[in-house]
C-alpha cells in the first residue's frame, strides 16, 4: 500500500522580514471561545461576535483588535498555567479597548497585522513550509518559524488601567480574579531577574511585581462574599488540557514533548500529545496505536477522530481514513477544516462517488470558513475548467498574482460566461 503523507498548506502573506501565523484549528478556536464567553458578555460584546484567533509564536502574549477579535499566542497558550489566567490576559486585553486605548491604533494595527499574517491549518495535519502542492500529497514536517515582533506599545498608565478595568471585568463576568494573581506570578518567575536591572521609567509596561501588588490590593477590597459562579468548570479545564498537549504535541520537540508529559503521566492530555508527537516523528503504528486508546476513554471526542483520521491517511488506510473523519463530523458541526480533510482523502481515494462528496464539502466549508487548502482540494475534485479557477481562487489566496492570473484565464477560456466561476475568474483578473 502506497505510503501517502499528508498535506499542510502554509499561506504566505508576509512582506520580506516579517511574518506572524495564524493557525486554524476547530478545537483550540472553541475551547478558547467557550472560556472566555463570559468577558464578551460582561463587556456587553453580542454573542458570537467576539472572534478568536491562534497566532503561531511562542510569545507569551495576546492582544485585541478591533473590540472583537481576540488573538492569542500559542506560547501564551501552552505556558500558562490555568484556564483562569488565560481569561484574566484576555480581561486585560479587553480593559484596553474598554478604556479606548485602541482607538487611535486601531487603522494602522489592521493594516500591519492582516499585511504579515501566514494563514496554517494546523487541526487537519503537520505543518509544512512552503511547497507546491500539486507535486503531490504534501511534505510532513515541523513547525513554521515565525518573526518576533511587537505590535503594541502602550503606557505604562494604559497598561495600569487596562489591569484595574480587566479585573473588574472579570468580576463582573463571575470569574475568578486570583487568574491575573496567577499571571503576574508566572510572568515575575519569568522576567524578574531581567526586570531587576530595568529602569522601571525607561519602558512602556510597568513592572510586574507593581501589577502583582496592585491586584492583590484591588483583590482585597472585594466584598470577601463573591463567588466565582462563571469559573471554569471541571470539563472545560480538562478541554484546555487537552488543547494544550494538542498545541505542545504539534508545535514542539519530541524531547520537550516528552519533558512536558512523561510516559509515568497517564493522562489524556499526555496521550494526546504523545500520539502527535509519533505521527510527527512519523511512527504512525505506535500514533494510530495512542489515538485508539483515546477513542476507547473517550469515544464521543470529534477532535480524536480528526486525529485518526490523518494518521489513517497517512497510512494510506483511505477507507479508514474517511470513516474517522466521518465520524468526526457527526460528532461536531461547522467544522470546516476536517470537511476539507475529509475531502482531501475522498479525492486522493477516488471511489464512485468520492468526487461529489469532495465537491459538497469543499463548498460547505468555503461558505463558513475560505481557505486555500479548501480551494487546491476543490480543484483535485473538479474535472473541467471550474478545476482552473479553483487553482485561480488558490494562488490568489497565496499572493502568487501571475498564478492566479494564468489560472483565471484559462478557467475563462473553457467556461460559459456568466457562470459563477467565470464571473469570478473575471474578478481574479481584474
Amino acid at each position: 500500500m502506497r505510503k501517502v503523507l499528508f498535506i499542510i498548506l502554509c499561506v504566505i502573506f508576509a512582506t520580506p522580514g516579517y511574518a506572524a501565523s495564524l493557525i486554524n484549528d476547530t478545537e483550540t478556536e472553541r475551547v478558547i471561545t467557550d472560556l472566555i464567553a463570559p468577558l464578551a458578555a460582561a463587556a456587553d460584546i453580542p454573542d458570537g461576535r467576539l472572534r478568536v484567533h491562534i497566532v503561531g509564536d511562542n510569545q507569551f502574549n495576546a492582544f485585541v483588535m478591533g473590540g472583537e477579535d481576540v488573538y492569542v499566542y500559542t506560547g501564551l497558550l501552552t505556558q500558562i498555567k490555568s484556564p483562569d489566567a488565560l481569561q484574566a490576559v484576555v480581561a486585560h486585553e479587553l480593559g484596553h479597548t474598554i478604556g479606548g486605548h485602541m482607538t487611535q491604533m486601531s487603522d494602522r494595527m489592521s493594516a500591519e497585522m492582516l499585511r504579515t499574517m501566514i494563514i496554517q491549518a494546523l487541526g487537519i495535519g503537520l505543518m509544512a513550509v512552503g511547497g507546491d502542492p500539486s507535486l503531490g500529497a504534501g511534505v510532513l514536517a515541523g513547525s513554521s518559524g515565525v518573526a518576533q515582533q511587537s505590535m503594541l506599545a502602550f503606557t505604562r498608565d494604559e497598561e495600569r488601567i487596562a489591569d484595574d478595568m480587566g479585573l473588574k471585568l472579570m468580576i463582573r463576568a463571575g470569574l475568578n480574579p486570583d487568574g491575573f494573581v496567577q499571571v503576574f506570578e508566572q510572568m515575575g518567575h519569568m522576567t524578574g531577574a531581567l526586570e531587576s536591572r530595568i529602569n522601571p521609567n525607561r519602558i512602556n509596561h510597568p513592572l510586574t511585581a507593581e501589577r502583582l501588588n496592585n491586584v492583590r490590593a484591588q483583590i482585597e477590597k472585594m466584598d470577601s462574599d463573591y463567588i466565582p459562579t462563571n469559573a471554569p468548570t471541571d470539563a472545560q479545564r480538562s478541554e484546555f488540557e487537552l488543547v494544550r498537549a494538542k498545541l505542545i504535541g504539534y508545535l514542539d520537540s519530541a524531547e520537550n514533548v516528552a519533558t512536558a508529559y512523561p510516559k509515568s503521566d497517564t493522562s489524556d492530555a499526555s496521550l494526546y500529545a504523545h500520539a502527535i508527537a509519533y505521527m510527527r516523528g512519523g511512527n504512525l503504528d505506535a500514533a494510530r496505536t495512542t489515538t485508539l486508546a483515546l477513542i476507547d476513554r473517550a469515544p464521543d471526542n470529534p477532535y480524536f477522530y480528526e486525529l485518526l483520521g490523518d494518521v489513517e491517511y497517512q497510512l494510506g488506510h483511505y477507507d479508514d481514513s474517511v470513516s474517522a473523519y466521518e465520524k468526526s463530523l457527526e460528532l461536531t458541526d461547522n467544522a470546516p477544516q476536517i470537511e476539507t480533510a475529509l475531502a482531501l482523502v475522498l479525492s486522493e481515494r477516488n471511489k464512485s462517488g468520492d468526487r461529489a462528496r469532495a465537491i459538497e464539502l469543499c463548498k460547505r466549508a468555503l461558505l463558513t470558513s475560505p481557505m486555500p487548502l479548501t480551494y487546491w482540494v476543490l480543484a483535485r475534485a473538479y474535472d473541467d475548467g471550474r478545476a482552473d479557477w479553483a487553482r485561480a481562487e488558490y494562488y490568489h489566496m497565496m499572493g502568487k498574482k501571475e498564478l492566479a492570473r494564468e489560472y483565471a484565464r484559462r478557467a475563462r477560456k473553457s467556461l460559459k460566461p456568466n457562470t459563477p466561476e467565470y464571473i469570478k475568474s473575471g474578478d481574479i483578473l481584474g
